[in-house]
């Protein structure tokens, strides 16, 4: 992983890709995966798009996001079957030619017999021109990388294997840092005072999320996001003054 200065924001979008995500009948594990590993290496994902299995939308997805964020990583579409047609909805998008890769057949070749190659199993092979592979562990059949977009399958731990070869190869920024402080608040009795601190400190992310228990009521956990620790510090002891001064007012 490469970060160009010590403060760099890198940022990254995430196409789910299948009919089947869109139906409900398959719930999607990749997104908090990919959500949680882009946070431990400081990519800020900004956006997830989840798309039917449609190649016109697979390509206007692409090219919306491709030129937005620094990385777009897909997922799903890239198996064997007739409806598997992210591999040619990437290459259309970034205007490549695509066919079978032999370095793609050959990871194939690895897990398959020859006479077994069939049509089917020929499509996991294709990849657009220029295309960087993305090793799979798994069951070998890699995804790819053309310019910034990251093509990965949807099977959760096909799709993490992937992850985990792609990510020392990612540019990346600084990484963000976290604080939690829970609270016996409301959330309604703290968002006036929090929003004020908030725009006291516009480069620290200061979210609250309320939690609800039959013994203990309604109460609250405020989270604090920043890059700088210092900044981050800084606003932790505003923060936690503030929820002092609240509690002391509501006795």
């Amino acid at each position: 992983m490469t970060t160009d200065s010590p403060e760099e924001i890198v940022t990254a979008a995430l196409i789910v890709i299948g009919d089947e995500v869109l139906s409900g009948r398959t719930k999607d594990k990749n997104i908090g995966y990919v959500a949680d590993r882009m946070t431990e290496v400081g990519v800020d994902l900004r956006e997830v798009r989840i798309v039917a299995d449609d190649e016109d939308d697979i390509v206007a997805a692409v090219n919306a996001l491709r030129t937005r964020y620094d990385h777009v990583f897909t997922t799903g579409g890239i198996g064997p079957t007739h409806d598997d047609i992210t591999a040619d909805a990437v290459a259309r998008a970034l205007g490549r030619a695509i066919d079978v890769d032999e370095r793609a057949l050959d990871k194939l070749l690895e897990i398959i017999p020859r006479d077994e190659m069939n049509e089917a199993r020929l499509r996991m092979a294709r990849m657009p021109d220029g295309a960087v592979l993305i090793d799979n562990t798994v069951s070998r059949a890699p995804g790819f990388s053309v310019d910034n977009v990251h093509v990965m399958a949807g099977v959760p731990s096909i799709m993490q294997s992937m992850l985990d070869d792609l990510l020392p190869r990612l540019k990346t920024g600084t990484v963000m840092q976290s604080r939690s402080l829970p609270t016996n608040h409301r959330e309604g009795d703290i968002a006036g005072p929090l929003g004020e601190l908030q725009k006291a400190f516009p480069d620290v992310s200061m979210g609250s999320y309320p939690h609800y228990d039959r013994e203990t009521g309604f109460t609250t956990t405020v989270v604090l996001r920043a890059r700088e620790a210092a900044r981050l510090d800084e606003a932790e002891a505003r923060v936690r003054a503030m929820l002092a001064a609240t509690a002391e007012a509501r006795r």
